[in-house]
């Protein structure tokens, strides 16, 4: 099985940016699509972005152009550069690793966008 610990989050000022990291370990992460979920407060978890193992990219519209999702597969890591960060993008944000019919997740880190 895969554990997946993610690290990076905090508190940031509107406009402000943060780099998370999620570290795979368990088996090699190249096998699997990756993905960066996250939940607001009193929300439902969303997609924020997904890399597949042939490495396209898919986000979600609020974050277009903000975010950018990569992946070391040597490393077993996978990032998530957030820029231009806004309140809205509070909330926490969970590492995924799939492979039909295999699912995986983290345990989550907080980001908090607040003056």
């Amino acid at each position: 099985q895969v554990q997946l610990v993610e690290s990076g989050g905090g508190l940031v000022q509107p406009g402000g940016s943060l780099r998370l990291s999620c570290v795979a370990s368990g088996s090699f992460m190249s096998i699997y699509d990756m993905g960066w979920y996250r939940q607001a407060p009193g929300k439902q978890r969303e997609l924020v972005a997904r890399i597949t193992t042939g490495t396209s990219t898919n986000y979600a519209d609020s974050v277009k152009g903000r975010f950018t999702i990569s992946r070391e597969n040597a490393k077993n890591t996978v990032y998530l550069q957030m820029n231009s960060l806004k309140p809205e993008d509070t909330a926490v944000y969970y590492c995924n690793a799939r492979r039909t019919p295999m699912d995986y997740w983290g345990k989550g880190t907080l980001v908090t966008v607040s003056s």
